[in-house]
């Protein structure tokens, strides 16, 4: 049988002379807080899941009903699915999760709860050591990728809502990932401290400050859901940007945000290699865009 099975028939079959195996496909930790009576567990979202089946489920042709959170939640569907690739003949997925079996007043080992975390309020100093910014550089046919060093930051919340911020960033600390280990990193390095570039030797550090912040609608975790614009001071010029960010807690209930955004270097001096000031530049050509890669976690 393959399929959907109510709550209702799934709590007859337990109760029959040969019940079914049950496996709860959700995280450990929310098996652990609450889970179906004699239930096993198998994290779909791990990598070991198919390695674990013949353990729990040894007879190909065996019963076997998969349950996840709910209806909306896909993990269940997502196992029924590798089940059935595994080659097991009789799998079913629990209509609605295991918030459908509450539902319906059937009992459970535990009890149903999820970690309560304070709301971020307040300014949060950020997180160096778990922080961190990345930049890409590119030419017509090659790129450099590396890293700058994060200074101090922090991020204001208003009742979970985020409402402005500053990361200041260390340019006397950048660092090239595909040159590491090589005399060109330093070669490289030493070009962009130099006043061709970023002229850290009068401008050590640049400054993003977030000036606003809107949610983005109809977005939820892991997607785009935030909307910031800020204002980016380097070698002492400032001119708003704005992008967009993929903001949460972390499993510790850390606030953090992560973004993908571009600007166009020349606006704040940076005028090596490119093509709108310098008639010809054959292989010393360089975009006029840099790409950065920012991840911020909160203390």
């Amino acid at each position: 049988m393959h399929g959907m099975i109510t709550s209702l028939q799934l709590s007859t079959e337990i109760r029959s002379a040969t019940p079914p195996v049950v496996i709860d496909v959700r995280l450990a930790d929310d098996f652990a807080a609450c889970h179906l009576p004699d239930a096993l567990n198998n994290t779909v979202f791990e990598g070991a899941f198919n390695e674990r089946l013949p353990a729990q489920v040894p007879d190909l042709t065996t019963a076997v009903r998969i349950y996840g959170a709910s209806g909306n939640s896909f993990e269940a569907r997502i196992a029924v699915e590798k089940l059935e690739r595994a080659g097991y003949w009789e799998v079913a997925e629990l209509e609605g999760g295991i918030e459908a079996w509450l539902a319906a007043g059937f009992s459970v080992s535990g009890s149903p709860t999820e970690p309560v975390f304070p709301i971020p309020h307040g300014r949060l100093q950020i997180d160096l050591e778990a922080s961190k910014v990345e930049w890409t550089g590119r030419n017509l046919l090659n790129k450099h990728h590396g890293g700058v060093a994060l200074k101090s930051g922090h991020l204001d919340f208003d009742q979970g809502r985020l409402t402005g911020g500053e990361i200041i960033l260390d340019l006397t600390r950048l660092d090239c990932t595909g040159l590491a280990g090589s005399a060109y990193h330093d070669v490289l390095i030493r070009h962009l401290h130099d006043h061709d570039f970023f002229d850290v030797t009068r401008f050590p550090e640049a400054v993003l400050s977030i000036t606003s912040a809107a949610p983005i609608s109809d977005s939820g975790p892991g997607a785009l859901n935030l909307r910031l614009t800020a204002d980016l001071t380097i070698k002492g010029r400032t001119h708003p940007i704005e992008f967009a960010a993929a903001s949460g807690l972390t499993p510790e209930g850390k606030a953090a945000a992560q973004a993908v955004f571009s600007i166009d270097r020349t606006k704040w001096g940076v005028l090596y290699g490119s093509g709108k000031f310098f008639h010809r530049l054959a292989g010393h050509l360089v975009n006029d865009q840099i790409a950065f890669e920012v991840k911020i976690v909160t203390r």
